[in-house]
């Protein structure tokens, strides 16, 4: 066998396919180790093990690509099919396969920033859930007593909000729970918080607040746990975060969205001066209406006093008019009384002509009859259908395959398939067919097939 030569005469280097596979992988690590790739996500896939497998790709090719677990905690958002893109990452190759991909340490949408495709998908996947509903919604209490506030508390909010409170009511006990607003850890420390006052602390109402900021700045009220934490809540929730343009995902599940800090305050009670004027208002009416209604029914009084007549004369006419009544229902009773004693008189009369006596003598030898014929009539039937019976098992008897076997007949099937055989052109020579007769059954074997034969013939073989 001859060795195989290079153009020069020299030998060629052999690789064998896992040191060619390396040196490729070698080579691609190398040259591309940090590149963005602008592209559009296809085939999106995200198994129990938490990777993100996909496919970029443009009008003129694509490219495999994968995002590990570690990388994916830090997403805000779910990357989904159809979704252009920029990534960030190295080129990899799966030695196994021998297949290169990008492995992607960043993805970033384009035309919408991150954070705020996150907000999007999340406010869908809650309100799906039904955390938004307004029938679910807790009603604050007219007046609290107790409010717990959780918040900054160096923040502004917390300063505006007790400014407030103190002006409009200065009666009110609260209580500050002190987070963190900001940060990867301040949804944790408000859910925690929420949790903490529904378990050990006895208040009326709970306020979730914090100043204006950007969306980053104010990206805790949009994590999902905090919005569970809200939900589960058994007391009523306000949730008061940023200015009046700001709308976060706890303004939305919240019992009650305020505005800004300052709002929420106003909102929670009512100005302690505007009570009192309302109830003074509300006194001044009563005390009036009930004046009115006294004076009323005091002239009613004076008018039915002089109306009433002496009881005394009108119970002597109730009780001469009894007398009559009852001297005239002793008469008309007396009177019902005979009139009912001659009608019984008449039917007892009635009784003794139309005895049912002999009716009922005569009605038994009518019914003793009636038995006797219908038993007479009901064997006949049983005898005629008794003889039919008997014709019908005789015809059914002669008709039986048993019964022309018996006369000397058999019934050949084919086998396997146990088909009756009708023709001779059925089987060939070497079949096994199997032949029924009266008692038991013959195993053969076909040596010779004959055509069909004239009756004659036949009728002469027997």
């Amino acid at each position: 066998m001859c060795p195989i030569l290079s153009q020069e005469g020299q030998t060629p280097k052999i690789y064998r396919v896992k040191e060619l596979t390396k040196e490729i992988q070698d080579l691609l690590e190398e040259r591309f180790d940090f590149i963005w790739v602008e592209g559009e996500i296809s085939n999106f896939s995200a198994p129990v093990s938490g990777h993100y497998y996909m496919v970029l790709k443009d009008e003129g090719a694509q490219i495999k690509a994968v995002m590990f677990r570690l990388q994916t905690g830090y997403l805000k958002f779910t990357p989904e099919d159809g979704m252009k893109v920029i990534v960030q990452g190295r080129i990899g190759v799966y030695q196994p396969r021998g297949e290169y991909q990008l492995i992607l340490d960043y993805i970033e949408p384009m035309g919408v920033g991150a954070l705020a495709l996150a907000l999007e998908q999340l406010k869908k996947k809650l309100a799906a859930q039904g955390l938004f509903d307004e029938d679910i919604k807790k009603p604050l209490p007219f007046l609290p007593q107790r409010v717990a506030v959780i918040t900054s508390p160096t923040g502004a909010a917390i300063r505006d909000f007790l400014k407030i409170i103190r002006r409009r009511f200065v009666n009110i006990e609260i209580t500050i729970v002190p987070v963190r607003v900001q940060g990867d850890e301040a949804a944790a420390d408000m859910a925690k918080a929420l949790d903490l006052v529904n378990k050990d602390l006895a208040v009326d109402v709970i306020v979730l607040t914090r100043g204006g900021g950007s969306l980053e700045d104010l990206w805790a009220f949009n994590e999902e746990d905090l919005a569970l934490a809200i939900r589960r809540s058994r007391l009523p929730v306000v949730s008061a975060v940023g200015h009046e343009i700001d709308l976060t995902i706890s303004d939305l599940v919240a019992d009650l969205r305020a505005p800004t800090p300052s709002a929420a305050a106003e909102l929670l009670v009512a100005e302690k001066e505007s009570l009192i004027n309302r109830l003074n208002e509300v006194r001044n009416r009563l005390i009036s209406s009930v004046g009115i209604n006294l004076k009323y029914h005091t002239q009613q009084l004076e008018v039915l006093r002089r109306g009433l007549k002496d009881p005394r004369k009108r119970f002597a006419e109730i009780w001469l008019r009894l007398d009559e009544i009852h001297t005239r229902l002793v008469r008309a009773t007396d009177l019902l009384l005979r009139d009912l004693q001659k009608r019984l008189t008449g039917e007892e009369r009635a009784l003794l002509v139309y005895s049912p006596a002999s009716t009922i003598s005569s009605m038994r030898q009518r019914l003793e009859f009636q038995e006797t014929s219908l038993a007479r009539a009901i064997k006949g039937q049983l005898a005629a259908k008794q003889t039919a019976l008997s014709f019908v098992e005789k015809g059914i008897a002669a008709l039986s395959p048993l019964s022309i076997l018996r006369r000397g007949y058999s019934i050949t099937r084919k086998l396997p398939q146990k088909n009756v055989l009708k023709n001779a052109t059925e089987v060939h020579e070497g079949d096994q067919v199997e032949v029924l007769l009266a008692e038991g059954a013959l195993g053969c074997k076909v040596e010779k097939v004959e055509e069909k034969k004239a009756r004659g013939d036949l009728a002469r073989k027997f």
